[in-house]
């Protein structure tokens, strides 16, 4: 799978939280619920606004972000957010600075949530294990731009902070 850097300067985003272990694969089924809830409860739809309202670092997405990471990388926090610090409708979000970094950047399309698993997939058993980078101490992200992630046309990207092994 290809990739390209992507240096980005620090940005600001805001979202809701959710605490998620990778154990027995609940990431895998818990985070795409916290997107359907999402949907389901109207606050993937205000996200999406301050979305359209930003014309910032990433420009008008929703991202999935994985932070918080455990020590062993068990369990971290996963967010739906945009970019903004605009909170106005927004309730009970929180709001995250992410760092500057340099980020490997994915171009991937298909059907949600399948094909965002394999991205994930690629990279964590392909992509790092190659040695050429390790994790870096940023967020990871998911871009996930305006469309029908149920089609299998979707094109979205997964970023993750590298630095040189």
């Amino acid at each position: 799978m290809d990739y390209k850097l992507v240096e980005r300067p620090s940005f600001t985003i805001v979202g809701k939280a959710l605490r998620v272990s990778t154990k027995d694969g609940e990431n895998m089924r818990l985070i795409p619920k916290f997107w359907d809830d999402s949907l389901k409860d109207g606050s993937h739809e205000r996200l999406a606004s301050l979305a359209g309202k930003n014309s910032g670092i990433l420009g008008n997405v929703t991202l999935g972000v994985c932070a918080d990471f455990a020590e062993d990388m068990s369990e971290f926090t996963y967010m739906i957010a945009a970019e903004g610090t605009e909170k106005d409708g927004l309730e009970g979000m929180v709001e995250r600075t992410i760092p500057p970094a340099t980020w490997a950047v994915f171009q991937a399309e298909g059907q949600l949530p399948e094909a965002i698993q394999n991205v994930w997939g690629y990279i964590w058993s392909d992509f790092f294990p190659s040695g050429k980078f390790k994790h870096g101490s940023a967020p990871d992200l998911e871009i996930y731009p305006m469309g029908k992630p149920m089609d299998d046309d979707y094109k979205f990207e997964v970023c993750v902070p590298v630095v040189q092994s």
